[in-house]
């Protein structure tokens, strides 16, 4: 489940409050056997559109910010033996004004603090729509990896409704030996039931 809240790891202005969040969000995870939570750097509301987009602030500041507050997160996490994931979001249709849209980017940061409690969230459906290049993104960054999103695009159904070839994505992940987690963060275009069954098709 999701760590931040209403803070955001870009704004100097958020560096404590959002440190008191994540330890909040440690302990909930802690006490419900969770080993992972997912990270942005810009808050959501309840509907997942950013709270703000910081136009004021350099990218320069923005991205200093969110390097010394990942820094701080992971020494908790660190302690507490939880993975923190960054997750970088899609700026075309969901989360406009999201800072972080980028693999390149999350893995960057993720590769500079180097500690084995910070990875980054790869979400299929997000990154088909930035960048595209998804096995050679894949392929490139599977160290950095801690847990991978799926869904299609467009649309945001099951495997099978739209432009990505999800069969060679798994195939490609068991080639890389991926072993974390794959979670399935889809609408259905009919029913659950209709949507289990082309993950499955898929996985195939």
């Amino acid at each position: 489940f999701n760590g931040d809240d209403e803070f955001s790891l870009i704004d100097p202005d958020h560096k404590t409050d959002y440190l008191d969040f994540i330890k909040e969000s440690i302990s909930m995870a802690l006490k419900l056997r969770s080993k992972s939570l997912t990270i942005h750097s810009n808050a959501l509301d309840s509907k997942g559109k950013v709270r703000n987009r910081y136009n004021n602030i350099p990218d320069a500041v923005k991205l200093a910010t969110m390097k010394a507050t990942l820094k701080k997160c992971t020494t908790l996490a660190e302690k507490a033996k939880i993975t923190l994931n960054l997750e970088a979001l899609n700026i075309i249709t969901d989360h406009v004004g999201n800072y972080l849209s980028s693999t390149q980017l999350a893995a960057d940061l993720t590769r500079k603090i180097a500690s084995p409690n910070l990875k980054i969230l790869y979400d299929v459906y997000h990154m088909q729509l930035n960048e595209g290049n998804l096995v050679n993104n894949l392929v490139a960054n599977i160290d950095q990896i801690g847990h991978i999103h799926v869904a299609d695009v467009p649309g945001r159904h099951e495997p099978g409704t739209g432009e990505i070839n999800y069969p060679f994505i798994f195939s490609t992940l068991k080639k890389l030996r991926y072993s974390r987690l794959v979670g399935f963060e889809l609408f259905p275009r009919q029913s659950s039931k209709e949507a289990v069954k082309a993950i499955q098709k898929s996985l195939t």
